[in-house]
């Protein structure tokens, strides 16, 4: 059984983060492995509190699993501070870990600023030159570039400038755009899209950490980016068709199954 670390936020409303990402593992047949880097309290609603866990701490989650059970793929969530940004970096390279694919988390759904500024740079300088694949939403995306995005030529653009601070690949996820979602996959050289239907209705928590924790999945399990990447958007439209209503805020939730 191929082996996968998430290294991200436990949600307490089970939505998103470490709840998430483990179930998916589990859903396509990999073994889940985690290092928890902060405690939310959140729900339908939003976040309410978040708590980080020490960074010595999360390093010694990375050196308990690695040194042990092994990682053939890692996905890396929310990251909270400047601190895990260069902790989990410097574990990345010292422990040699390979696949890994980035979902830089800068704000909540709603609105709740979940890495700062100085985190943020943080991360362009030290963590993205050591990920096979970063996968940013549009506004993590115009943060990254510093460009505006309002279609996709324009997430392209923003891909080629995200690609120079060293990942091998950017995917832009294009959720978030007006009209038919299109990601765009950018390898260094060429720019492709990948189209699929927008599901109407409510919108449901943690579609970013759903698809980025299904492309590890498939990485792990020796597909390419293109077909880990086509498969994961399909796998995402089924989730949200699935997903479930709780709570009273207004969204839905992935089910697992």
């Amino acid at each position: 059984m191929k082996r996968v670390l998430t290294i991200a936020g436990s949600d307490s409303s089970g939505g998103a983060g470490i709840q998430a990402d483990l179930r998916v593992f589990a859903q396509l047949g990999v073994y889940g492995t985690c290092a928890v880097t902060a405690v939310t309290a959140q729900n339908s609603r939003g976040v309410q509190k978040v708590s980080k866990v020490a960074p010595r701490i999360v390093a010694a989650q990375m050196d308990s699993v690695t040194r042990d059970i092994g990682v053939d793929a890692c996905k890396i969530g929310m990251l909270y501070s400047p601190q895990l940004v260069d902790i989990v970096a410097e574990r990345i390279h010292r422990r040699e870990i390979a696949n890994v694919t980035l979902d830089p988390i800068i704000f909540a759904k709603d609105g709740t600023r979940l890495l700062s500024a100085k985190g943020v740079e943080r991360m362009k300088r030290s963590l993205l030159p050591c990920v096979l694949l970063v996968a940013p939403n549009v506004g993590e995306a115009q943060i990254l570039s510093g460009l505006e995005i309002r279609d996709a030529a324009a997430a392209a653009a923003a891909a080629k400038e995200i690609w120079k601070l060293g990942p091998k690949y950017v995917l832009i996820k294009g959720g978030h755009l007006d009209g038919e979602p299109v990601d765009v996959l950018f390898d260094g050289e060429t720019s492709r899209e990948f189209r699929g239907e927008r599901v109407e209705g409510e919108p449901m928590r943690g579609t970013g950490c759903v698809l980025t924790a299904a492309i590890t999945a498939l990485l792990a399990q020796g597909h390419d980016i293109a077909e880990a990447v086509t498969f994961a958007k399909q796998f995402v439209a089924t989730a949200i068709a699935k997903s479930v209503k709780l709570g009273k805020g207004g969204v839905r939730f992935y089910g697992g199954s």
